[in-house]
This record gives C-alpha cells, structure tokens and sequence, in this order.
C-alpha cells in the first residue's frame, strides 16, 4: 500500500534552498551554458539508471523539458529569458548538492524539492514551451507537406505572441500578492 506524505517548507527552508542556488551559482559562474545543460543531463542519466521513487522520478523528469526549451532553435529562447531558465539548471551542475544522490531512497529527494520550486517559478516559460510545441505539431498535420515552406513564418508569429505572454505573466505576477509572500529563486 503506497503512503503519502506531505510536507510544508517554510520562509527559513526556503532562504536555504536559496542558498544553496546561490552557492550552485557561485561555483557554477563562468560556466558556458552548454556546460549546465550537459549537467542537468548527466543528472538525468544518473536518474534512469537507478531505482527511485516516482515523486522524485516524475520532478526530475521535468528538467527534459528545461533542457528541450534551451535547445530548441525554433523556440529561440533568448535574452534574459534564457538567462532565468540555464540559471535554473546551475543547483543540478554543481557537484555539491544537500542530499548526495548515492544516499539510499533520499538521494534525489533535494533534487525533486529543487525542482519544484523551478517549475513553480519558471511555470510561464514552461507552460509557454508547451504552447508552443504544441502549436508546432499541430500546425504541421493542418498544413502537411505545405508546412515545410511556411514554416518560419508562422512558428515565428506564434513563438513571438507565447513570448510576449510569458513575460506580461511573470510581470503581473510579481506584481501580484502571491509574489510579496514568496521569493524569487530564479
């Protein structure tokens, strides 16, 4: 019988885990972008060779989607919005995190909360990504063989007016109440 558990973190766990980014970032500055990428892969090859539990399994996995993000060239993620999201990617680079993943059934476990709290934060950027990966696919059947000759044009209409959403989101957002209560990790 599966058991759940739930936990809440509070304003003082939270500085921590900022800390720890804070730390990740200072050992991860200067690093290329492709270097973090290459870490936060190298995380998730470690995670399909071992037997861990899907919460931690089903976080983790949501880094593929950071990385698709960075290295999709039609999304084109530039500026600082790519900043923010390669930024997300320092914590699982760093060789240091605060649980080493070797340590039975908990190894990932700070891996999966830090996860969370990106998704949380890059949540627009995310949802925008899907949008338009989405749109892609789908644009790609309506149009069939047409597409191909097209298809800059109108992955770069949409991919500028998901962008452009992201970003009035994440503002109001930060303008709204939810921000002053929480911290930005990202």
């Amino acid at each position: 019988m599966p058991l759940k558990l739930t936990f809440e973190l509070s304003d003082a766990d939270l500085a921590h885990f900022q800390k720890l980014v804070d730390d990740a970032r200072q050992r991860t500055n200067g690093m290329a972008e492709a270097e973090m990428v290459a870490g936060a892969k190298r995380l998730l090859q470690k995670l399909r060779d071992r037997e861990v539990a899907e919460f931690v399994r089903s976080r983790l996995l949501s880094l593929e989607s950071l990385i698709e993000m960075l290295e999709d060239d039609e999304w084109a993620l530039a500026g600082e919005n790519r900043d923010r999201v390669t930024r997300a990617l320092c914590y699982f680079t760093a060789p240091h995190d605060l649980i080493p993943d070797d340590t039975p059934v908990f190894g990932f476990f700070d891996d999966a909360v830090m996860i969370e709290l990106i998704v949380s934060e890059l949540r627009h950027e995310i949802e925008a990504y899907a949008d338009f990966c989405g749109y892609r696919e789908a644009e790609e059947k309506r149009r069939g063989p047409e597409a191909a000759t097209t298809r800059e044009t109108w992955l770069a209409k949409r991919r500028q007016q998901l962008q452009a959403r992201m970003l009035k989101r994440r503002l109001r957002f930060r303008r709204g109440e939810l921000f002053s209560r929480r911290r930005e990790v990202f």
